[in-house]
């Protein structure tokens, strides 16, 4: 199995349990790796024979604009549109962090990483 990696996805998004995350927001970083055969698209060299990591880039910003409150809810949904979208994709990652969060302390990010598979 052959791994595809999208590091470091900057967003800006409305999660979380308190009603001032939902109404003002925070910084996000998302990190999605996935599992596929990719022998056929390193010989063919064509977009068709691969997994799209511009449609993964896609489903991941379109997953965060949606309200959680929990950061595993959104990691699923995107993990959950990955498989369905890319049939290829035979499981892998989602991680979801979020930037300075409001717990009353001095913590640069929370993060919780969602593996997944067919």
């Amino acid at each position: 199995m052959d791994t595809i990696t999208l590091e470091n996805i900057r967003l800006y998004a409305y999660h979380g349990c308190l009603e001032e995350e939902t109404l003002i927001g925070s910084d996000y970083r998302v990190d999605v790796e996935v599992e596929a055969r990719l022998e056929k698209a390193a010989i063919s060299d064509e977009l068709g024979d691969t997994a799209d990591y511009v449609t993964m880039h896609r489903i991941v910003k379109e997953e965060m604009k949606i309200p959680s409150k929990l950061l595993e809810h959104v990691a699923r949904r995107i993990a959950l549109r990955i498989l369905e979208e890319i049939p290829m994709v035979q499981g892998g990652n989602v991680k979801v962090a979020k930037i300075n969060p409001p717990i009353g302390g001095d913590v640069a990010s929370v993060s919780m990483k969602y593996r997944f598979s067919r």
